[in-house]
């Protein structure tokens, strides 16, 4: 069995891309592959088929590598719910919350544990690629670090450390981030990759060689500055504020904003644009307003009111269409309620009164994957003619997707649910999938808001087709057929493998790995 590691020299150097551009050209070579990162902090995360959460990273390296994503890709997740706390998922359930130094003080617990894993995980792939977190040059975490070299040296792994160009001071990071490690530790890193460039090759050459000279550590690569379609990181992602396609959809940018790949979807047509807002200046008159999910909904329904989005949020309402999901639906309701204090101290505040509902947290964490099928659905803000044009395609519409969530809705008298779940955790190999009767979601009478607890709702082709067609026909646009989102991403992953085999020497990679490229 044979294992790579990627570690860099900061946070959004590019490790993720480059695990999943990996993953992909050793499946391409005929290998089995499995992506891993022992720890990962992010709010963006993922319900497997058998209903543990993970961070979506390694999904998207999961899918590179031909894989239906699980939990022992990333064993440990750290969703971070202020400066100072986070709660950590382990091995897909919640383990519990804690403040920064209270993890620090227990991250030893877990070397064992990650050791073990590990080596079943060995025993089922032929090659392995593992991401660090952040930098290994970290010193004040080097006794108890269990994602970069003391996750390297547990499983005895051999690392390429990656730095951003684009950033500048590419060799001044790569040469530091060295002279901050110990001897055996440098002795464990083969290779860097140069990440992000843009400009001539030639010009950057003699810095090259003078690196090397300088660390005593070859280059295996310069991977080209590109854009593509797949999903962003959280520490990566750039928020977009311009409208650049027909169809405007602001996303409301939240200060614990999570799931924001839930969007990502969008991508896939080609009329739309998404923007990412955070003032109400901003706001403006978009086709469609997304509030997304968050990790901390009251404390952001604050925020919104203090900075006067709420209240423009309310206003948009009158004509505007809006779609909640997760926090974003919460908060679209009458009230959120918190007796336990499972989010902050408030336990009770007013939301935006938009839809009949009213959100109860609790201490117990949903996290399911889930099918629905749309029972109540209106033609979102449309005139007599314009429901007559979609009459067809809004009854039955079915979506897929994943909840995690910790708040139940109470519906009230006027409440309407969006949809009806009829499956819960899908067709698994240990998991069988269990018949629901259930809804999910809630209207207003007039079709314009809604909201839902599914992420990855948009994924689907049907309800994705439905929401943009309902707006080009709001401004007189043809309706279209929306692509499979799937396809597009998988095309996406082939494009970025041929990207990083053009510029990064794979055959040097396979002689670290101790293996013969196969064929």
């Amino acid at each position: 069995m044979a294992k790579i590691m990627i570690q860099g020299t900061a946070s959004s150097v590019g490790k993720s891309i480059l695990v999943t551009a990996l993953c992909r050209i050793f499946k391409q070579d005929g290998f089995t592959v499995c992506p891993f990162k022992s720890q990962n902090m992010s709010l963006n995360s993922y319900i497997t088929l058998d209903g543990k959460e993970m961070g979506r990273a390694q999904v998207l390296q999961a899918y590179a590598a031909g894989l239906e994503p699980e939990a022992f890709m990333n064993p440990i997740l750290l969703k971070p719910s202020s400066d100072k706390k986070c709660q950590i998922i382990v091995n897909g359930k919640v383990f519990g919350n804690s403040t920064a130094m209270e993890y620090h003080n227990m991250k030893i617990e877990f070397r064992d544990m990650l050791k073990i894993q590990f080596e079943e995980i060995e025993k089922k792939f032929e090659i392995i690629v593992m991401e660090g977190a952040g930098s290994p040059a970290e010193i004040n975490l080097r006794d108890r670090d269990i994602v970069n070299m003391g996750m390297a040296e547990l499983v005895d792994a051999p690392v390429i450390l990656a730095g951003d160009i684009d950033k500048g001071g590419v060799f001044a990071s790569l040469a530091g981030t060295m002279l901050l490690l110990n001897e055996e530790e440098k002795k464990r890193v083969k290779a860097t990759i140069i990440n992000k460039f843009r400009g001539d090759i030639e010009i950057l050459k003699p810095g090259l060689t003078m690196l090397e000279d300088i660390i005593h550590i070859p280059c295996a690569g310069v991977v080209p500055y590109f854009r593509l379609d797949l999903e962003d990181e959280d520490g990566t992602v750039e928020f977009n504020k311009k409208i650049t396609a027909p169809i405007d959809i602001a996303v409301i940018w939240l200060p614990h904003i999570s799931n924001f790949t839930d969007v990502d979807a969008l991508k896939a047509e080609e009329d739309v644009s998404v923007r990412f807002v955070k003032t109400k200046e901003e706001l403006g008159n978009p086709d469609l307003l997304i509030i997304p999910g968050t990790k901390n909904t009251i404390e952001d329904l604050i925020t919104l009111k203090a900075l006067g989005l709420a209240e423009a949020i309310i206003k948009y309402s009158v004509d505007g269409n809006i779609l909640g999901i997760c926090g974003g639906y919460q908060m679209l309701g009458n009230t959120l309620n918190d007796p336990e204090g499972v989010e902050t101290n408030l336990e009770k505040i007013d939301g935006m009164k938009l839809l009949d509902i009213d959100t109860v947290f609790q201490g117990e964490k949903i996290t399911t994957r889930v099918k629905a099928r749309s029972i109540n659905m209106g033609s979102i803000n449309a005139d007599n003619s314009e429901k007559d044009n979609l009459e067809s395609s809004n009854n039955n519409i079915e979506v897929y997707g994943y909840e995690i969530h910790m708040g139940i809705c109470k519906y009230g008298h006027n409440a309407r649910p969006l949809f009806e779940i009829y499956h819960k955790n899908l067709e698994h190999p240990s998991v069988e999938g269990e018949e629901a009767c259930d809804y999910d979601g809630s209207i207003n009478e007039t079709g314009n808001v809604m909201g839902t607890y599914i992420h990855g709702i948009l994924d689907g082709v049907q309800f994705r087709e439905y929401i943009v067609n309902s707006l080009r026909i709001k401004k007189d646009m043809e309706p279209k057929k929306s692509k499979v989102y799937e396809n597009l991403r998988e095309k996406e992953i082939d494009k970025l493998a041929d990207i990083v085999r053009e510029s990064v020497d794979i055959d040097s990679i396979y002689k670290i790995m101790g293996i013969e490229k196969k064929g």
